[in-house]
């Protein structure tokens, strides 16, 4: 774990992001008390189009008309 005060990150923030990224566990300190961590952030990822295919399915009755009673919650212009 590398621990370096808040003067010495703002110098060397290029050199302890990319020890962070290498996997290496940085910390910076206000004195001696540590006060964050430095983490790389885990990529969101593309979405895949048919990501989901055949894990589900919708049936014929979701075609089919509403209820009067549930329609007249919905409010039509």
């Amino acid at each position: 774990m590398t621990q370096v005060s808040v003067h010495e990150a703002k110098t060397n923030l290029s050199r302890l992001i990319a020890s962070a990224l290498a996997g290496e566990e940085v910390v910076i300190a206000r004195g001696n008390i540590p006060a964050v961590r430095l983490v790389p952030v885990n990529p969101v990822g593309e979405r895949k189009f048919g990501a989901l295919k055949g894990a589900i399915s919708v049936d014929a009755a979701f075609f089919d008309p509403l209820p009067a009673d549930e329609l007249d919650g919905w409010d039509f212009p």
